[in-house]
């Protein structure tokens, strides 16, 4: 199944609570030390993972709100509705997979679809399993791999971080486990999708990625939400562990409703000649903060982070990341495009840290602006931090606008104003759209002309 307009929530109509996939439960609205015990109790969890999850929500209730704006006063945890785990079959079209192979020469090595942040969907190759790759959700993995994810689980998001990462932590449910064994390469891409289809259910999926020493794998994941009339919110934590050499790519295709809150938590380390890449396609939300990063522990590691954003009609982007340089000779490159369209709000946070000990780092900040519409004034807010005197980093930020004299051009060859500014808002997210498998890119595309309809003229 491709990644459609209809399955990732666009356009159709507002549905009623009875449209929950059928063998998911709805527990109590809130968050407190029972509704995290019965969430624990009911997806069969040991002893350490029920502390992990209390000694987190005390992080919780002890930090403030961030004042990131947007509007997150207005979120009420007392009405935040979480989901019991369901059946592993699909329910309906809407729920399945986007790009679900039927078999292993198709786009997907190995696919998974979480509905409400619990798994409906899975299906592992064969080949995969010889491999002794695993790919599951974090429930499965779990039972069937505890020592495992015990090892790596808030080993690289601690359960005090910020205020939504403690919230994931102590009310995570669902997400996708990925554990790759040393010197194997994974050829095709691991794919999941994450949806919320009920007002006001916050979906909080736990992601962890383990690449051993020498191998390879990319993950992708696609989020989406349908309209609903009140705000749901969706917090979600991703730790990417790289050892040695191993490379990892994370490609997040998010287009959700304008009223989801999207706060997530993303974080890698990265072992010696190691590799990891962020990609980000950002689509709706009514406020977003994002931030990936990445932290090079051994020498000669390197890091990049792609994000593209869409910020239309009284939406808020936060977006760009973060690099740690920790070990010697290690390289980054931070590239943040977002397109601005009528009353859309969309800046760029991001910090390149050099430590003192880092020599021969270098690093790269590249930020891209197109406006399509209106007096906007776009955000551009970098760190840098340099404790190493040799270090070498470059800051760009440019602002372009979709001009007359392009539409004009454009026109004048027969296409019409909405087709010519679709053009060159493709040109523009170019840089994420050639990183995906072929129908990912072209749905990727069409979403944001989708998006742009009846902006401009």
């Amino acid at each position: 199944m491709t990644l459609t307009p209809e399955n990732l929530g666009v356009g159709q109509p507002e549905r009623g609570r009875s449209d929950v996939a059928h063998g998911v439960r709805e527990w109590r609205r809130g968050v407190n030390q029972q509704i995290i015990r019965e969430i624990s109790m009911m997806n069969h969890e040991p002893a350490w993972m029920l502390q992990r999850r209390l000694e987190s929500f005390n992080h919780f209730n002890s930090r403030p709100m961030p004042n990131w704006g947007g509007g997150l006063s207005e979120i009420c945890f007392d009405d935040i509705g979480h989901m019991g785990e369901g059946d592993e079959q699909t329910t309906n079209g809407t729920h399945q997979s986007p790009s679900v192979a039927d078999d292993d020469h198709n786009y997907g090595a190995s696919s998974t679809t979480q509905h409400e942040s619990e798994a409906v969907f899975r299906r592992n190759s064969e080949r995969l399993r010889r491999q002794g790759v695993v790919f599951t959700d974090m429930h499965v993995a779990l039972r069937q791999h505890p020592d495992l994810v015990r090892q790596y689980f808030g080993t690289v998001v601690g359960v005090n971080d910020n205020k939504f990462s403690a919230l994931n932590t102590s009310v995570w449910s669902g997400g996708s486990f990925i554990y790759v064994p040393p010197g194997v390469e994974v050829e095709m891409p691991l794919q999941a999708h994450f949806a919320v289809d009920s007002s006001t259910m916050g979906p909080f999926e736990r992601t962890l990625i383990i690449a051993d020493e020498g191998a390879k794998v990319h993950y992708i994941e696609g989020c989406s939400a349908p309209i609903y009339t009140s705000d749901p919110l969706h917090s979600a934590v991703a730790e990417v562990v790289v050892k040695p050499s191993a490379h990892v790519t994370y490609t997040t295709i998010q287009n959700w409703s304008n009223n989801v809150f999207n706060m997530a938590t993303k974080r890698a380390t990265v072992g010696a000649e190691g590799h990891m890449e962020w990609i980000d396609g950002d689509i709706g939300s009514r406020f977003t903060m994002k931030h990936p990063a990445v932290w090079l522990v051994g020498p000669k590691a390197s890091g990049g982070a792609l994000s593209v954003a869409y910020a239309g009609q009284a939406q808020h982007h936060h977006i760009g990341a973060q690099m740690v340089h920790a070990a010697p000779e290690t390289t980054s490159k931070i590239m943040s495009k977002s397109i601005l369209d009528g009353a859309g709000r969309c800046g760029y946070r991001g910090r390149v840290r050099i430590e003192d000990q880092a020599w021969g780092c270098a690093s790269r900040v590249h930020c891209d602006t197109l406006l399509l519409d209106g007096d906007l004034v776009p955000d551009a807010h970098p760190d840098l931090e340099l404790g190493s005197h040799d270090a070498q980093i470059d800051h760009e930020a440019v602002v372009s606008r979709v001009t007359d004299s392009q539409l004009f051009y454009l026109m004048s060859r027969g296409l019409s104003q909405q087709q010519a500014i679709a053009m060159v808002v493709n040109g523009f997210i170019e840089p994420v759209t050639r990183t995906l498998p072929m129908e990912y890119a072209v749905e990727w595309s069409r979403l944001i002309e989708l998006q742009m309809e009846g902006s401009i003229g």
